[in-house]
């Protein structure tokens, strides 16, 4: 056999394995959601069933975590786009010497484990008289999630033209103009996949959000607590509708990115 063949074979099977470590778990909560048995589960197989799907939506409790997981993500995504974005412009106008120190300060709460942000937090305010709740809950999720925000507009901003500003400047448009018209267009598609990504952290967060949500009960924390208590497939019905939206949402993304590719003029 050919040592060409043999590599492709092994890079087929590698690949395999690696889809299949990446969405078997997916799959296995997707199809429990549809198991008869009241613990979530595919191994016995009790029987099909859709009534788990009825049990999410009855459930008033879980509702209630993921409308309060979607405020905070919102919140989070509302404070972190535009200081992480500030962040990224400060750090690409240093000198290489500032900028080394200015970027290991701001990446730190990235190295920082979550539990240390929420603890230290929630003794901060407290300090202040601010109380564990959806404030709290923004401001130490903010910490974090400012950094994603920061690399992703650095990383688009390495590949802007800073000609496109000085000529801009030099035909009389202000700074800020420049932002707007010029600088904020090209960021779009970085501003847009940190929005997003923000929108992920915030609501998978639980080491954080824990020590600082006082009596609120974001989605992580009330499933954590499901565990102890007693977890239904009712969970794996709400992730697996939330998983459905979320394909879906990409796919309709894609499809308006290609028209809109489409319908531009060729040069």
């Amino acid at each position: 056999m050919r040592p060409d063949r043999i590599f492709r074979g092994l890079f087929v099977l590698y690949l395999l394995a690696f889809v299949l470590y990446l969405f078997a778990p997916l799959l296995i909560m997707g199809v429990a959601a549809f198991n008869t048995s009241r613990f979530p589960t595919v191994i016995p197989w009790q029987g099909t069933t859709l009534d788990w799907f009825s049990a999410m939506w009855a459930d008033a409790a879980m509702w209630q975590a993921l409308w309060t997981s979607a405020i905070v993500a919102v919140l989070v995504v509302l404070v972190a786009l535009p200081v992480g974005t500030a962040a990224a412009l400060v750090l690409t106008t240093l000198h290489a010497r500032a900028r080394s120190f200015a970027y290991a300060v701001m990446v730190s709460p990235l190295l920082t484990p979550g539990v240390v942000i929420g603890i230290s937090t929630l003794i901060l305010w407290r300090q202040a008289g601010v109380g564990g709740g959806i404030a709290l809950i923004v401001v130490a999720q903010t910490t974090f999630i400012i950094c994603y925000v920061m690399l992703m507009v650095m990383a688009r901003l390495q590949r802007f033209d800073r000609t496109q500003e000085e000529a801009a400047l030099g035909l009389g448009a202000s700074k800020l103009m420049v932002f707007r018209r010029i600088l904020l267009p090209f960021l779009r598609p970085a501003l847009l996949a940190s929005g997003g990504l923000a929108i992920l952290q915030s609501v998978e967060n639980y080491n954080t959000t824990l020590f600082v949500r006082g009596f609120e009960t974001p989605l992580t924390v009330f499933i954590a607590t499901k565990v102890r208590t007693g977890l239904t497939p009712a969970v794996n019905a709400l992730a697996l509708v939330i998983i459905a939206a979320t394909v879906i949402g990409a796919v309709a993304y894609e499809v308006a990115r290609r028209r809109q590719v489409t319908r531009q003029p060729r040069s």
